[in-house]
């Protein structure tokens, strides 16, 4: 079956529901956003915790509640939201080809979309153990944070698959709520292991830093891990459960299949300011751009696409425009990966914990700013960079170059 639309929309996460919302509500013809999961929302489903803001009337949103909000705002602007229909690859050539379309399996069987523009906003996932390179066999009890999450949403009496005993591994904000969650669903946290410093205690557990899981134990269930310090000493942890948490990474398999580039640093799509990849039709936003970052700044970037999509409906149908912007010294990535004649903000996280470091931007060797932040960076919560930094930077010149330093 063959099907048309103006605008698609790939996830239906924060990023994905807001462009959705904004561009059906300017009139953009008619906007599809499909999710491979039963129910839209995305990662915020799962985070039954404070921390999404408010509603109209001023009260606190947790994540579900945040989901659901962003359900209705997009299907109240006329957008039509389509769940277990996974899109699994693009159709005619892809992309590359100047065919906009996807192949898509539904309950009601394969189809091809085809859209005049599509928004990938796939998100992002953490490593699974296999890419983590830790050594063992593979019993059953090893999971990631959205795993855990997975099994707690299921009935009761099948929490247990959670296990009674864990080791929670990593040492970003989720490996707290990850504490929190087994917590509550009655399971014992033996330890947090973790290679840095926790962004946050753990509550009472105990907290292992500088410190690795070097093996996985047990066949049929896991029975313990192996962990060793930074001095090379040993030592077992008895439990039947192990939760690697963090280490995001963008879903991008299916720019890649486009011919999307990916940012060297970032692995995620290369856009510029205004969320354009290098194929001309084919936007990108979210988490999908960098791995995880909050929800309202996915949805803030799924708001902020509109008008780029909005102009590709009308006929303009340039693609990205810039030179590239280029992490340096301590920085992990910036994002986005081009800038153009208009400055806009840039995202910067660093490798490792920097206390009140030096943030450098220069172009072809000229700096353009220098200035010591106040504030400690750390790995897990990046840093928003104002217009400000780049407005001195020549659209038609070499890379600008963000560096970071102690």
């Amino acid at each position: 079956m063959n099907r048309r639309v103006d605008v698609l929309v790939v996830g239906a996460g924060p990023a994905g529901l807001a462009a959705a919302a904004r561009l059906a509500s300017a009139g953009a013809g008619r906007v599809e956003v499909l999710e491979r999961e039963s129910t839209a929302g995305g990662v915020p489903r799962h985070c039954a915790h404070p921390g999404f803001g408010a509603d109209a009337r001023g009260r606190p949103l947790d994540g579900p509640a945040y989901a659901r909000a962003c359900v209705r705002a997009a299907l109240r602007s006329g957008a039509t939201i389509r769940t277990r229909a996974s899109v699994t690859g693009w159709a005619g050539g892809g992309p590359a080809t100047g065919t906009l379309a996807v192949e898509v399996t539904a309950p009601g069987g394969l189809e091809v979309v085809r859209a005049r523009a599509v928004i990938l906003a796939t998100g992002a996932r953490e490593r699974p153990r296999g890419a983590r390179l830790v050594p063992g066999t593979r019993p059953a009890g090893v999971m990631t944070t959205g795993e855990l999450q997975r099994i707690l949403a299921l009935p009761v009496r099948l929490r247990d698959l959670a296990g009674r005993r864990a080791v929670v591994v990593g040492g970003d904000p989720v490996a707290r709520h990850a504490v929190r969650a087994l917590r509550a669903a009655g399971a014992d946290v033996a330890a947090v292991v973790t290679e840095g410093p926790p962004a946050s205690p753990a509550g009472g557990v105990p907290v292992l830093t500088g410190t690795v899981v070097a093996e996985l134990l047990g066949r049929g269930r896991l029975t313990g891990v192996v962990v060793r310090a930074r001095d090379g000493r040993t030592g077992t942890l008895r439990c039947d459960t192990v939760v690697f948490t963090g280490d995001w990474i963008p879903e991008h398999e299916l720019a890649r299949r486009g011919g999307v580039p990916l940012a060297p640093g970032s692995r995620g799509p290369l856009v510029d300011g205004r969320f354009r990849t290098a194929v001309p039709g084919v936007f990108a936003v979210g988490n999908l751009l960098r791995g995880v970052e909050p929800a309202r700044v996915a949805a803030a970037e799924g708001r902020r696409v509109a008008p780029a999509v909005l102009d590709r409906l009308a006929g303009g149908g340039a693609g990205p425009e810039g030179v590239p912007v280029e992490a340096a010294g301590a920085l992990r990535w910036v994002v986005p990966g081009l800038l153009g004649a208009e400055p806009v903000p840039l995202l910067v996280r660093v490798e490792r914990p920097l206390d009140r470091p030096v943030l450098s931007v220069s172009q072809g060797g000229v700096p353009l700013r220098r200035e010591r932040l106040p504030a400690r960076l750390v790995p897990w919560r990046s840093l928003r960079l104002g217009p400000r930094w780049t407005g001195g930077a020549d659209p038609e010149g070499g890379p600008v170059v963000v560096a970071a330093g102690e």
